[in-house]
């Protein structure tokens, strides 16, 4: 009971150590209080002015790509965005709605069962809360350090495919064909409007076409000016002038915005006790929006701090973005992450600390009251905010980065192939995971084949590759391994090290470890089994330059005591690696290997293992 107890005591301390090393602070907006002037209170103001005017209207277009009232988009762009700046690190960014988190939510309500699509609003502040709570766990155990596995080619496959479902699923509210049962996949979309072109109006296509040709300029010349704002309020008027009866009034039946009241803004717990008989459905799209959140947070962080100079710290990065959607589950919201176009916005703009979002956050809050209790929402046709939601889509097909990951290696292009594809055919928080495993297997499937490569010294004593036409009669045989002998490459490792061994004429294998890393269970159990094939066939095995952590893990699982069987008192089969002389190990296993063999002189041939 007492080394069970000492056992459990170690593996808390180094829990406590393993946790305190994500060195999350709980509240960094505390340290900007210090020094805090009027003049950077100004310059803070000015942005986050610019920032709102952006950011509401945004959230906006992105509650109707995901397929939900307004009100979700402009609660994430004001709630999202006042709390992340109080924990964040890089001090500029501006979290709120993104294009790929709100379309995750689409794709994943039109593929869940009737129970959950009939019930956003009980089941969207879940999802949001429970990703938050994600983020927040990844934070503490420094999850964020896993996304550079994720390989660039796998986002482009993933934003693009998704910025083709979003033109899918939007062409049709531009075109006047509402209410119809489009399915989750590129196809369906596709096929619902090309079967109800019967239902297609011309004053919808009027209004989306004349927005989608007013956003081109603006975008382009006018980038002071927040396009999204400036649209929707000409839009809408134009709208209100062609609906009045002096005009002919023919476009007073086309389809608007829901408005909101009070009622809806006010804040209720997330409905946790629905999660046991949804569990199924909602784990993969919760694990998918706390990945794609962190994803956009890192990546938008990372291009701020190059910018200000500011240091990272993803870790607490994470846990501002996890925060925040936290915050935002109270209300009625979208997921948050760090936006692109807000942050580099609010940059431009000026902001001098992190109080820029918090202001930002308290402006939308005073716009969301005011929409709350005058009817303007409703004055928004829904052709219109479409076609900004197309325009934004098309925004996303990056050429150059597409060339890039199509030209750089076939397996990079076949990574975004297949993301790409999975993303019009399955439900986004699918197929992002089934890129990621994509790219991690042609990793693997990389990293796993190690190549032998045969040496041996000629007769002026240098050392030099050994030709195949050669004959060669080792008695000692030194097998370089280096590179990671992790599962994927542990059995192939064995196999060859084995054939080696399988020559009449060997009588001492020595390994030479030195830069060999990152042993796990399925290595040493693969090194456990060459020891004794080695032994059976009446040779010897011995390690040398093996690191520290090799002899631990060695010394651990038992593997050290088999391989130190037959030693004398002052004998041993593996010599660690010294600092001072990295080559003394490899003389001290010849000293061996010449000892075990009764001989100072043996022929040689070394072997060393490389990774294409």
């Amino acid at each position: 009971m007492g080394m069970l107890a000492n056992r459990l005591r170690r593996g808390w301390k180094n829990t406590r150590l393993f946790l305190a090393q994500g060195m999350i602070d709980p509240l960094p907006a505390r340290h900007a209080l210090k020094g805090y002037t009027l003049g950077k209170a100004g310059r803070d103001l000015k942005a986050a002015t610019d920032v709102a005017l952006v950011g509401l209207p945004q959230g906006m277009a992105f509650a109707a790509m995901a397929g939900l009232d307004s009100i979700y988009g402009i609660m994430a762009a004001t709630v999202g965005t006042f709390i992340a700046p109080l924990f964040t690190r890089c001090s500029l960014t501006v979290s709120g709605p993104s294009n790929a988190t709100a379309f995750m939510l689409a794709s994943f309500f039109l593929a869940s069962s009737p129970g959950i699509q009939s019930q956003p609003h009980i089941f969207v502040p879940l999802i949001v809360f429970l990703a938050g709570l994600l983020c927040v766990i990844g934070a503490f155990v420094k999850a964020t350090e896993m996304l550079q596995f994720v390989s660039r080619s796998v986002l482009v496959g993933y934003v693009t495919g998704a910025a083709t479902l979003i033109i899918a699923s939007q062409a049709r509210y531009v075109m006047g064909i509402n209410d119809v049962d489009a399915g989750s996949s590129f196809f369906t979309m596709s096929s619902a409007i090309l079967s109800n072109l019967h239902m297609v109006q011309w004053q919808p296509i009027v209004l989306g076409v004349l927005s989608f040709a007013l956003f081109i300029p603006l975008k382009k010349y006018l980038k002071r000016l927040p396009t999204f704002a400036v649209i929707l309020l000409v839009m809408s008027a134009l709208n209100w002038v062609l609906s009045q009866p002096w005009t002919g009034g023919h476009f007073a039946g086309v389809r608007m915005l829901r408005d909101f009241t009070m009622s809806d803004l006010s804040c209720r717990p997330p409905a946790v006790w629905e999660l046991p008989e949804y569990i199924n459905e909602l784990i993969p799209v919760i694990v998918g929006i706390a990945f794609l959140s962190t994803l956009e947070q890192t990546v938008m962080s990372k291009t701020l701090s190059a910018k200000t100079g500011e240091p990272l710290n993803l870790n607490q990065d994470t846990f501002a973005v996890g925060m925040a959607n936290i915050g935002s589950a109270l209300t009625t919201s979208l997921p948050c992450s760090a936006s692109l176009t807000r942050s580099m916005l609010n940059y431009t703009a000026g902001a001098a600390t992190r109080f820029a979002g918090v202001y930002c956050g308290l402006i939308c809050l005073g716009i969301t009251f005011i929409l709350a209790n005058f009817p303007l929402i409703s004055k928004i046709p829904h052709s219109v905010l479409a076609a900004l939601v197309l325009a934004n889509a098309i925004s996303l097909y990056d050429k150059k980065l597409l060339r890039i990951c199509f030209r750089s290696t076939p397996g990079d292009a076949l990574v975004l192939c297949v993301t790409f594809v999975a993303a019009l055919l399955l439900p986004l928080h699918i197929a992002i995971f089934v890129g990621v495993v994509i790219s991690v297997s042609l990793f693997l499937h990389k990293a796993a084949k190690p190549e032998l490569v045969e040496y041996t010294f000629d007769d002026a004593g240098t050392l030099r590759e050994l030709t195949r036409s050669e004959n060669r009669l080792p008695q000692i045989s030194i097998v370089h391994v280096e590179g990671d002998i992790f599962f994927g490459a542990a059995d192939l490792f064995r196999r060859q090290v084995a054939r080696i061994a399988e020559d009449p004429s060997l009588a001492v294998v020595v390994l030479r470890m030195r830069n060999a890393r990152n042993l796990d269970a399925t290595s040493v159990c693969s090194l456990e089994e060459l020891i004794r094939f080695i032994r059976e066939q009446g040779r010897h095995i011995i390690i040398s330059g093996a690191s520290r952590e090799v002899f631990r893990i060695l010394r651990k699982s038992g593997v050290l005591k088999l391989l130190q069987e037959g030693c004398a008192k002052h004998e041993s089969n593996i010599f660690l690696i010294e600092p001072k002389n990295p080559n003394m190990s490899t003389r001290k296993a010849l000293m061996r290997a010449q000892q075990v063999l009764g001989t100072r002189q043996a022929d040689i041939s070394i072997y060393t293992t490389q990774s294409k």
